[in-house]
């Protein structure tokens, strides 16, 4: 299967530089473009004047195949070279028990309920059925955590990086409140087998906890991100960064506008030492709808985050969150590559 992925990857690459290379050739009177067709050659390269433009693999969640070969074959056509890895595929390519429910039906009802909508009585038994088989579903996982080796994460590592592509941040559901400690230290030897500088979950609101995980986080050496959504204010991560030098922040930029906070450049700026990587999205302020909306259209100072980062040598990556509704001539690999194209005309 390795070497498989390998020749489509290597095949493809050779396909698109070469097509890119003849039209850059045909386009241009010199070849001023070049070095950078030069550095991209045979690799996907989304690092643009030194800031890292990287994608969170749930951007290609609409994609029929969620295998860690077909996720890395998402990541390279779109043209990234650096990842923030969800739990699913690399679980998945280690070995993990596969989960009887059917996790968008799932979320979508959890979802619904936990933003106040009204679900229906069958949306109510529908949602209790599938949390009851969680429940069971998740100890089975517990137990495959504390037993699993860390070889498969090791060889998915080599796999991403021989593709071009670097983790840099690892999201598994092991480091909630009803994780154990062994389960959360699972979650961060297994980051440090993929490559990742630090691992990502939702804030959990709970201040007992980040300290828990920070002194875990701290046992280990790896940083403990915490991503926010419309929860977000400037001082939403003050706690746990003054509870634990590794507790740190994934700040979420389109959520932090559509929350109604002030300009986000003031937050970076004060806190861009604790930031360990960025979510871009463009949404809009409350004022206009909070929409997520196609890069440009909303009210994200994107441009100016991305130009600050490159100006002031931030060097946290800034990660592609694809939320807007794909367009029906296009799917998630595209919208990926357009956002990532956005990117590189703002800091070129």
């Amino acid at each position: 299967m390795h070497n498989n992925l390998q020749n489509r990857l290597t095949r493809r690459r050779f396909i698109g530089t070469a097509a890119s290379l003849v039209a850059g050739v045909t386009a241009a009177p010199s070849l001023i473009a070049a070095p950078n067709i030069i550095r991209r050659y045979n690799k996907p390269d989304s690092l643009i004047n030194d800031v890292q433009i990287g994608v969170i693999t749930y951007s290609f969640r609409s994609m029929p195949d969620q295998s860690a070969e077909a996720t890395l074959q998402y990541v390279v056509d779109s043209g990234i070279s650096a990842i923030e890895l969800m739990g699913d595929p690399a679980e998945a390519f280690a070995g993990k028990p596969e989960n009887p429910v059917d996790r968008r039906s799932f979320y979508q009802l959890y979802r619904k309920e936990r933003d106040g909508e009204a679900l229906t009585e069958e949306e109510q038994k529908e949602l209790a059925d599938m949390r009851a088989q969680m429940e069971a579903y998740n100890q089975e996982v517990a137990d495959w955590r504390q037993q699993v080796s860390m070889d498969k994460f090791s060889q998915m590592k080599k796999m991403y990086n021989d593709a071009g592509v670097t983790i840099y941040g690892f999201k598994p559901n092991a480091f909630g409140k009803d994780n154990t400690n062994e389960e959360i230290s699972y979650g961060m030897r297994a980051a440090q087998a993929l490559g990742a500088s630090h691992v990502t979950l939702e804030h959990p609101s709970d201040d007992a906890h980040t300290q828990r995980l920070g002194k875990l986080a701290r046992k280990h050496k790896m940083y403990v991100a915490y991503h926010g959504h419309t929860q977000e204010t400037p001082t939403f991560w003050d706690t746990a960064l003054d509870q634990s030098k590794y507790n740190a922040m994934n700040l979420d930029l389109g959520h932090y506008v559509a929350a109604g906070n002030p300009d986000p450049l003031e937050l970076i700026n004060a806190k861009h030492d604790r930031i360990m990587s960025m979510h871009v999205k463009d949404r809009q302020t409350p004022e206009h709808g909070q929409a997520n909306l196609a890069w440009g259209e909303g009210d994200t100072p994107i441009t100016e985050v991305l130009q600050t980062m490159r100006d002031q040598k931030y060097s946290f990556p800034a990660t592609v969150e694809l939320e807007y509704e794909i367009p029906e001539s296009s799917n998630a690999v595209q919208e990926v590559a357009r956002c990532l194209e956005y990117c590189r005309k703002a800091l070129v």
